[in-house]
């Protein structure tokens, strides 16, 4: 003990003077402090102990102590208490001492101390030993016996009452007492004290009294008031554990195996309880069974649910084994049923009953979760407990309108929880009990409603913006509790409520107030977590499966209706676990989507809701494989997902942000499978299909209005959509998806590719390509037409910031933005005609003029910006925007379409008329609503035929200012199919029908600078790149593309009428290409009608060439991607018998090789292989396609074309060199020229070899024209002096000729001389005959004279030529590059290979394996603007093949000679040409009248034919329709007025001398002449062009 603390010793010290004084002074100081009553207690013991305890050490003498003492005595009541407890202390120490003088001073004190503590406190607290020391007792052994005989008597020993001592009158008045009437003014105090009395009087035992009080008590529970004060006022007579020892017994009672304990037992237990007259830890004991039994019995009932589950989960094979299962279940369910008494239950029942929450609170959280409330009357009692305590709030905030509804009275009781006034007061208590309660409130669906609206209304307050930010961060919290409420709580006890869809839409009503991601978070809780929270729930979700294997077992389409109401009552409570299983058996059997998706009719929104998560969180399913085993195509499960995704977000009203959401994440992730969801979303709610299998009809409707697309361009006839693509579009809007869909799946088309296509399978690849871009498609279209114009351009950025910025490609950029600009303009012009009233045609068509300009005038600003500032050379920012701007609906009316749908209509009247069984209303609705479509559909077709009219007119404006081709037409048309064409026509189907049409388009509108011949040439010439790089549904666009085209081409080959009206003086078929401004000129520039069919011929070839190269590849995507393009281009292709077979002979192969290895490429085979049989009799052999042996004039016409082209700039060489194949047809009608021409061009071509070898395209034709100087040498050289002494007089008229004559064809068909057209007609066949005989005696002359002056000319100008214009060399090099990589290449490997057209005899072995080299060398360039690689080869390929022509014809030696004659020869000429010059003029104003002209032309024919026989055989093979001598001129007349005057003059010369030598008399007089011209103009540079150009008008 810390005695020193308290006294020190300076008191003891100086105890007289001042330490007593002290000592009184603490003690009194101590006893005054009454703040801390056990503080001051325990100091002061401490004060006293320490006083003591000197007296026995010996420093304070016994009486000093006793005296101060007797003073403190008076401080406080208990002070001798105290103090006898400090002798206890004492007494205890001093008897363990050994110093006996220590123990003598303790006896001593408190003797003295006697008369200050009574002696039976002493006797109370000191040992025996000591009390008989202190002679308190007399001997310490009698007082130990004495003692435990008391306490035995006390404690052990059973009072025997004597029962006839205790009087029954007593306990007879006592009852009486007890259960009189206490209405009156009787109280408890009253009562109390006759009670009292009654046990003094009667000896009544006070335990039996408080027993029969509790028993009464039991009996009257009304009168609490009363009960409650009398048993707490009797309390303080007993002892405090008496009450609780005998409820305790009362409840022992009852515990007997069949005992049933009375409610009215618990009801008094639960109010004493609540009035803390016992305590529920000393109650708790008494009471059976036992926690532990609580617990394992709790276990056993999971183990139960789990049993049961894995008996639903078996498979029972007999129904009997099922009956003897329903008998065991019904066995324990019977013993189950009488549970032994929970007497915890009971009293836990009752407090809540009584509303003692805090007390029944703490019994059930010594139980398990749940195990309580799992028991029915505690829920139910729950339950009323919380029914009472928010009651005021619900009537204030929860009753619906309208609703009475029925108040619950309150509890009379103080202690009960305080009823919620508000929100917040929820949070308190109430939250708290449906906690406990958990799934049980399902007991109660009333209050399960309840709380629903409250947290309707909760949701509303909390949603709306006025609170402050306190009040907001409270809301938040009781948000997040109302979330947390709905998941333990709602939703568990929604599973085990028996289907009742009333709920369920309640609940809908708080739900739809969630953002979806939280509702999907609470179905995701309560799929996956809360069924295995209980066992209860356990169960339920088994017999859900089990019940929705019986109703999926059964469903078919015949009992949709039937099995629909058991799914919607299964729904309505377990929509979780019924969806699940439904879709798993969608995903494996789609033939049950249709029935599921009809059945689905009797949900409830919020089960629409939940099977929108569980579609999304199947869809997410991370165990499962999107992708087949054999890794190349999309999983079934997924596609049938799709699908029903598809069917079902249409029929019925369900959310689909989520959905949206979901697959906009999916992209974000670059995963683009689940786009296949948004596609069959999108087909089925707006009706927007994407199929490659469009028919041409359907494909013709969806050229049209909406009305026209429903009615015609759809597979399904799709009714009814507007709901539900009104629904999409509102989620799209509401969660701003539009246009972050559209850019996403726009850049996902390449990441397929990039990103994602890393690991797949090529065919997984493209089809996933495709599928993004089919999915942007049909998305785009469903904006367009679903969007209004505001909404639109709201969302739609302008076009620089979709490519620029969002990284859109330019196509899907302007597919998004073309609608725009639609709506854009259709607005503008609205408000310009409502401005102005004008009706006149004219006033409409400027007013759309002008409102197209304003709309795209900044389209075209923003298209800058797109491609490089080079490109703009040559195409105008206007022609591109508008190319991309504009729709097949722009350019042209689909009228077969209208009338075939009207007509089906007509029909459709004409059956309902004639259907007798069909009532007279239905009937007259279902007229009515033919006829109403019928007026919609012919409105819709006179809007577009205006509409059509007025873009046409604004074109034909437009057109001059499209094509700028500042460097070439050949480079204009590359730009023209690289940014525009090819993009588009493989985007969509439409597409690659508007790319067609808008080529036509451009040719019709006489477009300056288009050139026709050369587009179409480009697109067939060289198919092989651009089908290896399509994806299969691209194949089939571009197939479209191609039939489009072809159908064109085939429409103008038909009929010489046909192509005299649509192609005969329109620019796009002038065979002179070099002057961008001049599109004018002659007839005779003009690619005639028997030319062009050449031409076509030789392009059917080098389809057929591209298609064997394909399909002889071995590749996949190579074959795949013809036989597509094949089959669409059927129709048109192939036409020729020999081109036919040679593919059908490819195509039987790839048929037999693919059988086993690749069933899908020998599917598509085997289809292209029938529908190609079916075609044979449609195929003409080659020699009606086009003539065969056309006379020699064509021959060397090609050489003419070409030579003008070599000479001439660069433009006009490229295109020359192209277009010389395809005006082969042209040169059969210009017999004349071609002669005479032909060795004009061979100088020509040879002055340009060094510009030729830059470029394919004229290597080609002077390759062949080489080739024809080989079998020409071969044949003889005797032709060649002939020739030669010729040429003076040759010179003049064949390059007349070349002009004049040109003209002259013109004039003729002006003047509609037929002679000259039977001429025409007629001479090839005549010719053939002639020339098959002159062929036979001059080839060896003819041949060998023709080449050695041809080659060495053409060497020597060559030569010239090189020192003279190294920098035009240079030029034409880079033109050259572009545009003859592309064209020649392609052309020349025909030329090489297209052996058709002449029989092969007459080329020698050595020309036919230059032609395969060569055909080798070039055999596909691409489409690509250049080949930098291929050019070098080129160069020294054309260079090569001129050499090796050349050798074997002449030596050296020889060669040099010939130039110097050559040389000569060509002075003497320009000298004569110079005289004639004038006579020329005048003659040809002579020459033109018609019968003058015939007189010429017959003459020159036969020379030709005489001279040309071979010629033309050996051109008709290697023959370059690329382009005609009109072209040539054209170009000729450029390169004069560009380069010095001199050198050409040279060049010319020569390259005449050589044209003449196959020229008769009569040619060389013209030639004589235009050799003068032409020296005239080179020294007078300009001034002569415009002479040309002056003669030329005079012939027109």
């Amino acid at each position: 003990m810390a005695a020193a603390g308290a006294l020190p010793a300076e008191w003891i010290k100086n105890w007289e003077k001042s330490g007593k004084s002290e000592f009184l002074q603490l003690c009194r100081m101590l006893s005054e402090n009454k703040s801390h009553e056990n503080v001051t207690f325990r100091d002061i013991q401490q004060a006293l102990y320490e006083l003591a305890n000197h007296v026995v050490k010996g420093n304070l003498k016994h009486d000093q102590a006793s005296n101060v003492l007797s003073d403190v005595i008076e401080f406080r009541d208990d002070m001798s208490s105290i103090l006898a407890d400090v002798f206890c202390i004492l007494d205890i120490e001093t008897s363990c001492l050994e110093e006996k003088s220590k123990r003598d001073h303790f006896t001593q004190l408190v003797l003295a101390c006697l008369y200050l503590v009574s002696d039976t406190v002493l006797k109370e607290r000191l040992d025996p030993e000591t009390l008989e020391s202190l002679g308190l007792i007399k001997q310490s052994q009698q007082f130990n016996q004495k003692s435990v005989k008391i306490k035995t008597k006390l404690f052990y020993k059973q009072q025997k009452f004597n029962l006839l001592r205790e009087e029954n009158e007593g306990y007879a008045k006592l009852i009486a007492e007890l259960g009189q009437d206490l209405s009156g003014n009787i109280t408890s105090d009253l009562i109390l004290e006759n009670i009292k009395s009654l046990i003094g009087c009667f000896n009544l035992d006070p335990n039996r009294v408080l027993d029969i009080i509790l028993e009464v008590y039991e009996c009257r529970p009304e009168y609490d008031d009363f009960f409650v004060p009398l048993i707490e006022s009797y309390m303080y007579m007993c002892e405090p554990q008496t009450l609780c020892h005998i409820l305790g017994f009362k409840f022992k009672f009852y515990q007997e195996p069949n005992g049933e304990t009375p409610s009215s037992l618990y009801r008094v237990a639960a109010v004493l309880l609540q009035h803390n007259l016992i305590d529920l830890e000393d109650l708790y004991v008494h009471l059976l069974p036992v926690d532990n039994a609580i617990l394992e019995e709790h276990k056993r009932e999971i183990v139960e649910a789990k049993q049961i589950v894995r008996k639903l989960t078996m498979v029972v094979l007999s129904s009997e084994k099922t009956e003897e299962k329903e008998k065991e279940k019904d066995k324990e369910e019977e013993k189950t049923e009488k549970p032994p008494d929970n007497q915890k239950l009971g009293l836990l029942e009752a407090l809540l009953k009584v509303g003692d929450w805090q007390h029944a609170q703490s019994i059930m959280d010594q139980m398990p979760p749940f195990y309580a409330t799992s028991h029915k009357p505690i829920a139910i009692a729950l339950c009323q407990l919380v029914h009472v305590t928010v009651e005021p709030l619900y009537r204030r905030v929860g009753v619906p309108k309208g609703a009475k509804g029925s108040p619950i009275s309150n509890l009379q009781n103080k202690k009960a929880p305080k009823q919620a006034e508000s929100f917040e007061d929820l949070r308190k208590e109430v939250f708290n009990m449906l906690c406990y309660l958990g799934p049980h409130l399902s007991h109660d669906p009333i209050l399960f409603a309840k709380v629903v609206r409250l947290g309707k209304a909760f949701m509303k307050e909390f949603q709306s913006d006025g609170n402050k930010q306190e009040d907001k961060e409270k809301m938040e919290i009781l948000f997040s509790c109302l979330l947390n409420i709905t998941d333990q709580v709602l939703l568990p006890s929604l599973t085990l409520m028996d289907c009742n869809a009333c709920m369920s839409e309640e609940l809908w009503g708080m739900f739809k107030t969630f953002p979806y991601q939280y509702r999907y978070r609470l179905y995701g809780q309560w799929k996956n977590e809360t069924y295995n929270s209980h066992p209860l729930l356990v169960k339920v979700k088994a017999q859900t499966i089990d019940r929705a294997k019986y109703i999926m077992k059964r469903l078919t389409k015949e009992n949709v209706k039937p099995s629909g109401r058991q799914i919607g009552k299964l729904s309505h409570s377990n929509p979780t676990i019924l969806f699940d299983y439904i879709l798993s058996q969608i995903q494996k059997y789609d033939n049950l989507i249709t029935p599921v998706v009809d059945s689905l009719k009797y949900l409830t929104s919020l089960n629409y809701d939940v099977l929108a998560y569980c579609i999304i969180e199947a869809l997410a399913n991370p165990e499962k494989e999107r992708m087949k085993h054999d890794d190349t195509t999309i999983s079934s499960w997924l596609q049938s997902l799709a699908s029903f995704c598809g069917a079902v977000f249409r029929k019925y009203p369900i959310e689909l942000a989520g959905l949206l959401q979901y697959v906009a994440n999916q992209l974000k992730a670059g995963k683009s499978f689940d786009l296949l969801i948004l596609k069959e979303v999108v087909q089925k709610m707006a009706g927007i299909e994407i199929t490659e299998e469009m028919t041409m009809e359907q494909l013709e409707a969806m050229t049209g209005g909406e009305q026209l697309k429903a009615e015609g361009g759809y597979f399904g006839q799709i009714r009814n959509t507007k709901k539900s693509s009104q629904r999409l579009k509102d989620a799209l809007l509401d969660h701003d998806l539009a246009l972050p869909l559209c850019l996403l799946m726009a850049q996902q088309r390449n990441g397929v590719i990039f990103q994602e296509g890393g690991e797949k399978h090529l065919k997984l690849v493209g089809k996933l390509y495709d599928q993004c871009h089919d999915t942007l498609v049909q998305f785009g279209g469903f904006l367009a037409s679903n969007l209004s114009t505001e909404d639109y351009i709201k969302r739609v950025p302008s076009i620089d910031v979709l490519c620029n910025e969002f990284h859109t490609p330019h196509d899907a950029a302007f597919f998004l933005s073309r609608p725009m600009y639609a709506h854009h303009i259709s607005s503008k012009y609205d408000e310009l005609k409502k401005a102005e009233k004008g009706n006149k045609q004219q006033h409409k068509v400027h007013k759309y003029i002008t409102s197209c300009e304003l709309v795209m005038a900044p389209v075209h600003d923003a298209v800058i910006s797109l491609h490089l500032p080079k490109v703009w050379d040559d195409i105008s920012p206007q022609f591109y925007a508008t190319f991309w701007s504009l729709t097949m609906y722009d350019l042209a009316v689909p009228h077969n379409s209208y009338d075939r749908e009207v007509n089906k209509l007509k029909v459709q009247m004409k059956a309902i008329d004639d259907n007798q069984e069909m009532p007279p209303n239905k009937k007259k609705k279902e007229k009515e609503r033919c006829t109403a479509l019928q007026d919609k559909l012919l409105e819709e077709e006179k809007k577009q035929l205006e509409h059509v009219q007025r873009v046409l007119q604004r074109l034909k404006l437009e057109k001059d200012n499209w094509l700028l081709a500042r460097s070439t037409k050949n480079e204009t048309i590359t730009k023209f199919l690289q940014l525009c064409i090819f993009p588009r026509c493989i985007f969509s189907a439409i597409d690659a029908v508007y790319c067609a049409h808008f080529v036509e388009l451009v040719h019709q509108q006489k477009t300056p600078n288009f050139s026709t011949l050369l587009c179409y040439d480009r697109v067939f010439s060289d198919i092989i790149y651009t089908v290896a790089s399509c994806t299969e549904n691209e194949a089939s666009r571009y197939g479209r593309f191609l039939c489009c085209m072809l159908e064109t081409v085939t429409r103008w080959h038909s009929d010489r009428n046909i192509y005299e009206k649509e192609c005969g003086n329109y620019p796009g078929f002038l065979t002179i290409l070099r002057a961008t401004g001049f599109d004018g000129g002659n007839k005779a520039d003009q690619l005639d009608y028997e030319n062009f069919r050449h031409v076509v011929h030789k392009w059917h070839y080098k389809l057929t060439k591209a298609s064997v190269h394909c399909l002889e590849t071995g590749e996949y995507t190579h074959i795949r991607n013809i036989l597509i393009v094949l089959t669409k281009i059927l129709p048109w292709y192939p036409k020729v018998l020999n081109l036919g077979q040679a593919l059908e002979r490819r195509v039987h192969k790839i048929c037999q090789e693919e059988k086993e290895k690749r069933p899908d490429l020998y599917a598509l085979a085997m289809g292209y292989s029938g529908q190609l049989k079916s075609r044979k009799p449609y195929m003409v052999p080659e020699n009606e396609f086009h003539h065969k042996d056309p006379p020699a004039r064509n021959a060397v016409a090609a050489t003419v074309q070409n030579g003008p082209g070599g000479a001439g700039l660069p433009a006009s060489l490229t295109i020359n060199a192209a277009k010389l194949e395809e005006s082969t047809a042209e040169e059969t009608d210009k017999l004349k020229e071609k002669t005479q021409g032909a060795v004009k061009v061979i100088n020509k071509a040879a002055n340009a070899t060094p510009k030729v070898t830059t470029s394919n395209g004229n290597s080609a034709p002077n390759s062949k024209i080489i080739k024809e100087k080989d079998d020409k040498e071969k044949s003889g050289k005797e032709k060649d002096k002939e020739k030669k002494e010729k040429t003076p007089a040759a010179i003049p008229e064949a390059k007349a000729l070349g002009k004049d004559g040109k003209d002259k064809p013109k004039e003729e068909r002006a003047n509609k001389d037929d002679k000259t057209r039977e001429t025409k007609e007629k001479t090839p066949k005549s010719d053939k005959e002639k020339e098959k005989a002159k062929k036979e005696e001059k080839t060896p002359k003819d041949e060998k004279s023709k080449t050695v002056v041809t080659n060495t000319e053409s060497k020597f100008t060559a030569e010239k030529e090189r020192e003279k214009e190294p920098s035009r060399e240079r030029d034409v090099a880079k033109d050259m590059k572009s545009k003859e990589n592309i064209k020649g290449g392609e052309k020349l490997s025909v030329a090489g290979s297209l052996k058709s057209p002449v029989p092969r005899s007459e080329t020698s072995e050595s020309e036919r394996e230059q032609k395969r080299r060569k055909v080798d060398t070039h055999s596909s360039p691409s489409h690509s603007s250049t080949v930098k690689d291929s050019l070098s080869e080129l160069k020294d390929s054309s260079a090569k093949h001129y050499i090796n022509h050349t050798t074997p014809a002449l030596s050296k030696s020889k060669e040099r000679e010939v130039d110097k004659k050559d040389l000569d020869k060509s002075r003497e000429r320009s000298r004569e040409r110079e005289k004639k010059d004038e006579k020329d003029r005048k003659d040809r104003k002579r020459d033109h009248s018609n019968s003058d002209r015939e007189v010429p032309q017959d003459s020159t024919k036969r020379r030709k034919e005489e001279n040309g026989t071979t010629g033309s055989s050996k051109h008709s093979k290697s023959e370059s329709p690329s382009d005609s001598p009109r072209s040539n001129e054209k170009e000729k007349e450029k390169n004069k007025s560009k380069s010095s005057g001199k050198e050409k003059g040279d060049s010319i010369k020569t390259e005449k001398m050589e044209k003449s030598s196959s020229g008769s008399k009569k040619e060389s007089r013209h030639d004589k002449e235009k050799t003068e011209k032409k020296e005239k103009r080179d020294s007078a540079g300009g001034k002569e062009e415009k002479k040309h150009h002056k003669s030329s008008d005079k012939h027109r």
